[in-house]
């Protein structure tokens, strides 16, 4: 069991800051996994957008009490030609201090983009991981309809 557990923390530790999942959905998780996954990338201007992520390969750090993860998260609102149309470091902020290495973080995003012409955009999330200083990006296509 021991040499299994090292082979897992060394793939880990070798790995890209990845994701297992990257979706809207449609509301925060519960929990890892625990999510309803949203059956369309079209909102509204009024409604709440709610992305959720499962990075994996960032790092730890060794504490007191066992393992340390930190992950930074800034966004990115783009047109479809590329143009930054909104954006913010340090958005969200993912740590935790935990006895063994939590290998299972489940992350929840809430956007309001209220106001944003009807059209096609890209929402990107940038995941910084304050230990490894690994860094991986998601990137959401979705449609904003037109106000009702």
């Amino acid at each position: 069991m021991t040499s299994s557990l090292a082979a897992l923390d060394a793939s880990w530790d070798a790995s890209e800051l990845a994701f297992t999942s990257a979706t809207f959905a449609t509301s925060n998780a519960s929990g890892y996994g625990q999510y309803t996954a949203r059956d369309s990338n079209r909102f509204s201007p009024a409604e709440t957008m709610t992305v959720y992520a499962e990075p994996v390969g960032y790092g730890f750090a060794e504490t007191a009490v066992g393992y340390r993860h930190d992950i930074d998260v800034s966004f990115r609102l783009l047109n479809t030609t590329g143009q930054v149309l909104a954006e913010q470091d340090g958005f969200a902020r993912f740590a935790g201090e935990t006895p063994n290495r939590k290998r299972e973080l489940p992350t929840s995003l809430s956007f309001q983009f209220e106001g944003l012409p009807a059209g096609d955009y890209v929402l990107e999330a940038l995941y910084t991981d304050k230990i490894s200083d690994k860094a991986g990006t998601i990137a959401l296509p979705f449609t904003m309809t037109a106000a009702q």
